[in-house]
């Protein structure tokens, strides 16, 4: 049966008791698992990225994610509730500090999300942690990766880092919603066939139905969905992800496909699968979710590569002259209204370097701060 995560993400906005009504609506929905985000503003975003719009006004995104940081114990304790409701703990990183401390409490599953797939130092340090599990005799920790606003040789590089032993691959939109009709699903089974693994979907379209049904009839074997109390609630997500009672209705849905499949076959699952999908959605919409199967960024996130991903920024503002060091430079997200930089691969000869102009405090990185232009 499909692994079913109920991402939780930051809907809890801090509150222990409002994390664990979540944790109890995913599990009456069906869920397997409840996925959290292990948040410090400081590794995700520069304080200058530029501002949110909320229904109380503009706020700085720095500032919203500062509100949403936990202290471990937070995280511990929905670990354990989690367990104590029989459901899996998987959780998101997204830099090396809340790396170690994710691994300090042992969680059943990490997930790499998909503006992290590029943070090479932290897919490096997680590595390194499942050798070093391997070496003494433990199973490593299990990872599933998104690859949303992604290019198939991103894929093959964070997987060359972390290897393929126990990982998963999850297709995705990095887009709040994400259009249906852009979700190129074949593109499951072909992920599989290309990297042997097992692979799924991250959804964050808004219908509970299509996308997660058409990615099992086309091989996937988990989804992950946001889930929210309401969706009229403040959190970050809220407004993308499925209420209870939609999230349970998906559940089911996905669960009798799985049925028709392991019953009658993959092409007789499938006619079943499509005629039930032809009740509620028309003929040129399902194809059009289906897609070519052809790995490329959709029209929805394309503006965001590079944006979304991770790239190399100054922390402070510098002189010609001066040499950069390790706390100069940030591995972020650059999001709103900053220039990205160049890739973390280049931040072992960034690091050393001297500058060649004078650089702004949150500016991208690029090789012409530190290289003289050839004559």
């Amino acid at each position: 049966m499909a692994f079913i995560i109920a991402e939780i993400g930051t809907s809890h906005e801090g509150s222990l008791q409002k994390a664990k009504l979540l944790v109890d609506c995913a599990v009456e929905a069906g869920a397997d698992a409840v996925k959290f985000q292990w948040v410090y503003a400081d590794e995700i975003l520069h304080p200058e990225t530029g501002f949110v719009k909320l229904p109380t006004g503009n706020i700085r995104l720095y500032d919203r994610f500062k509100q949403l940081e936990c202290a471990p114990s937070f995280y511990k304790e929905m670990l354990e509730y989690a367990h104590s409701k029989k459901v899996k703990f998987v959780c998101s990183p997204f830099g090396l500090k809340s790396l170690a401390e994710l691994l300090k409490i042992k969680p059943d599953y990490v997930k790499i999300a998909s503006p992290e797939l590029n943070h090479f130092p932290m897919l490096e340090s997680l590595a390194e942690y499942r050798i070093a599990q391997k070496k003494n005799g433990e199973i490593p920790v299990p990872v599933i990766v998104s690859s949303g606003v992604s290019k198939l040789k991103d894929i093959e590089k964070a997987l060359s880092i972390l290897g393929t032993e126990d990982i998963s691959l999850l297709h995705c939109i990095t887009s709040y919603p994400a259009p249906e009709n852009e979700y190129n699903l074949k593109l499951v089974s072909n992920l599989k066939n290309i990297f042997g693994i097992e692979t799924g979907i991250s959804d964050h379209s808004l219908d509970p139905i299509l996308v997660p049904v058409l990615s099992i009839v086309c091989g996937g074997t988990i989804i992950e969905k946001h889930i929210t109390l309401s969706r009229k609630t403040s959190g970050l997500d809220d407004p993308v992800a499925l209420e209870g009672e939609q999230f349970a209705l998906m559940v089911h849905a996905v669960h009798q496909t799985e049925a028709a499949l392991n019953r009658y076959g993959k092409e007789k699952g499938w006619e079943i699968a499509f005629s039930q999908l032809k009740e509620s959605f028309d003929e040129e919409k399902i194809l059009s979710c289906l897609g070519t199967g052809i790995k490329k960024l959709a029209s929805a996130e394309e503006k965001n590569y590079g944006r979304t991903n991770r790239s190399l920024h100054f922390m402070r503002a510098l002189k010609k002259g001066e040499k950069i060091t390790a706390s100069d430079i940030g591995v972020l997200r650059t999001e709103k209204v900053l220039t990205p930089g160049i890739g973390p691969e280049f931040l072992d000869i960034v690091v050393g370097a001297v500058l060649t102009k004078d650089v702004k405090n949150g500016a991208g990185v690029q090789f012409e701060d530190f290289m003289e232009k050839p004559c």
